[in-house]
């Protein structure tokens, strides 16, 4: 039989192994032990204190337990404080979020803690020692999001409606639940609102010289800089991050440049040239404090304005998992169409998912099959991450930035490159899709596309990167000195 000091060692190895550099907390202890369980015998000693020991998992009906969350009403981007009081000492919980999207979808994330000396327990202060979650995480109960058990693959979570809430339930349950939430009571519920669009900030639709999207002004007088805001090959008018960068104080422009399941030939070069023409001379926007922000295929056509265009100077441009690869002088429809001719090279993994990165590898030596980066002629910020599994975005930063360097321009450039994060770079706390649904333009076939990316360091690069890219947009088009590029 093992010996109390044995029992001793094995706790102590087993903490310094899951919270490193922590302090060892009577309850946390505990909680060790009721793990251990797991691999003892029910004669171990381990296993007979942990009976004496083990967290409480009933409540007492003294007192309710009361939950928190503050602020209740917030961006999406801000931080929230969930706590949990009145709860006995060294009680298992598990507080738990759930989301229903706009699809009806169920979205949820959960965390498993026990209750210190004082009967509470702070998201932001204390471990979470299992869930879709682990570790000291104040907003894992929004990042670790995932759809509920028997969901339909491939789902995305995308705000449509930026005008109402995402409205996420917290509760708190007895014990150290893993699944059926909705089918037992919560002790403590409290609703929390979390939005795109701050108060005061206005939504105004734009069909003007053919340009199709939507304007949002922050409040106040104006004139305030200006951010024409692009995303992806997937289509339709996607409001949410303008919605936010308004609320940042920024008023930016939702490009729409094909609807969805739709690339039309049309919207060649000079619509998006007319639509930055659109925003900058809108009368509550400075002319000259005009920018542009493009994720994916948007980011290839902000690489393309900024060294092309000879309409337009953007002040300085943002471009998060794109590249530059594009047969110089090709439409918009002519880059779709180089990207659809390389299909051979298409991979899938072991789950059947699509791997597009390959289409544009190796990238090649030809200027004559590339933008001409280095005509660019203002600060660019590059964000990319390194298990982008959709476009060879962190080789193509690599490219730019010897193109640049060759030109003298390489002062103009900033790279940002995250370990195990993906394509879909998102504002902070939202959830992390590693693999969604996505409709082939040139077949229509729906298939599901690997975007790449491991949870915890995709959302710590989504939280890291808004707050970077937020800096770059208030250092060149707020500042009055233009001139430095680097962050």
């Amino acid at each position: 039989m093992q010996s109390f000091g044995a029992v001793a060692e094995l706790l102590a190895q087993t903490f310094w192994r899951r919270v490193p550099n922590q302090v060892v907390t009577t309850v946390t202890l505990l909680h060790l032990l009721f793990t251990l369980l797991r691999n003892q015998g029910p004669s171990s000693p381990v296993s007979l204190l942990a009976r004496r020991l083990r967290p409480s998992s009933t409540m007492s009906s003294a007192a309710s337990p009361v939950l928190s969350v503050v602020p209740s009403r917030a961006l999406v981007d801000e931080t929230f404080r969930v706590t949990v009081q009145n709860l006995p000492p060294g009680s298992a919980v598990t507080l738990h979020s759930l989301h229903r999207s706009e699809d009806e979808d169920l979205w949820e994330a959960y965390g498993h803690y026990v209750s210190d000396q004082w009967g509470s327990v702070s998201v932001a202060d204390d471990f979470s020692f299992g869930g879709t979650y682990t570790g000291k995480e104040a907003m894992g109960l929004l990042w670790s999001m995932r759809p509920v058990p028997g969901s339909c693959k491939g789902l995305r979570l995308r705000k449509k409606n930026v005008c109402t809430p995402q409205l996420v339930h917290i509760s708190v349950y007895d014990g150290h639940v893993e699944e059926g939430f909705t089918e037992r009571p919560p002790l403590a519920s409290v609703l929390s609102e979390r939005w795109f669009i701050g108060p005061g900030v206005r939504r105004v639709e734009v069909q003007e010289k053919g340009v199709r999207g939507t304007l949002f002004i922050p409040p106040g007088p104006g004139p305030f800089p200006g951010v024409m805001d692009m995303w992806g090959g997937g289509g339709g008018l996607v409001e949410y991050r303008s919605a936010l960068l308004a609320s940042h104080g920024y008023a930016s422009l939702a490009l729409q440049y094909f609807a969805a399941g739709e690339l039309s030939a049309s919207k060649e070069f000079e619509y998006f040239e007319t639509a930055f023409n659109v925003i900058r001379l809108h009368p509550l926007v400075s002319p000259d404090r005009v920018g542009i922000l493009g994720l994916c295929l948007g980011a290839i056509i902000t690489n393309h304005l900024a060294a092309e265009s000879t309409v337009i100077k953007p002040r300085c441009c943002v471009c998060v998992s794109g590249v530059h690869i594009c047969p110089r002088g090709a439409s918009l429809t002519g880059i779709y169409k180089a990207m659809v001719a390389n299909a051979h090279k298409t991979q899938v993994d072991e789950n059947n998912q699509e791997i597009w990165r390959y289409r544009l590898l190796p990238i090649s030596g030809d200027l004559a099959k590339k933008i001409d980066v280095g005509k660019i002629n203002c600060p660019m910020l590059l964000v990319n991450g390194l298990d982008d599994q959709n476009m060879p975005a962190v080789e193509a930063a690599e490219d730019m930035a010897h193109m640049m360097r060759a030109a003298g321009k390489d002062h103009l450039l900033t790279r940002i490159e995250y370990p195990a994060t993906g394509h879909l770079i998102e504002p902070p706390y939202s959830p992390h899709f590693r693999a969604t649904k996505f409709m082939k333009k040139s077949t229509r076939e729906k298939v599901i596309l690997l975007w790449g990316g491991q949870t915890k360091s995709h959302s710590d690069a989504q939280e890291d990167s808004w707050k970077k890219i937020l800096a770059f947009l208030q250092q060149h088009l707020y500042s009055n000195d233009p001139t430095g590029a680097k962050m």
